[in-house]
């Protein structure tokens, strides 16, 4: 799987990086394996389509909840390389400090069994644009 994403005047690959732990949990980090100018991108590939991609996940753990949700976006975003024809890439769309998304937490006190409990919900805003490209030729 071939992800790509642009800084400045290139497309370089990435690789996804969601530790619940880190700072900024929903990340893509620099692979310095491939850069395209972003010229030779445009003719080199043909957009297919742009998916938005979501997450969620409660549970009374604050860390297990929140590393589930990351997980399950990245397993939306493994399914999505599942679909690209041969030769094709993913494109992360979202723009840092303008659209990136963020986890968002809200907490929950519950009473179970005579004793508060705190119940985590975290949810993802805005959404993961990933694009979908094919090779032209």
């Amino acid at each position: 799987m071939i992800i790509l994403r642009r800084y400045g005047t290139a497309y370089q690959s990435v690789d996804a990086d969601f530790d619940a732990k880190a700072i900024n949990d929903i990340a893509f980090r620099r692979n310095r394996e491939r850069a395209i100018p972003v010229a030779e991108f445009s003719e080199a590939y043909a957009p297919i389509e742009t998916v938005e991609l979501r997450a969620e996940a409660d549970g009374t753990v604050q860390y297990e909840t929140k590393q589930l949700l990351l997980d399950r976006l990245h397993t939306k975003v493994e399914d999505l390389a599942k679909r690209l024809p041969e030769g094709g890439v993913l494109v992360v769309e979202n723009e840092s400090g303008h659209d990136y998304p963020k986890t968002r937490q809200q907490t929950e006190n519950v009473v179970e069994e005579g004793e508060n409990r705190l119940h985590f919900k975290y949810s993802m805003e805005p959404a993961l644009r990933v694009a979908l490209h094919r090779p032209t030729n």
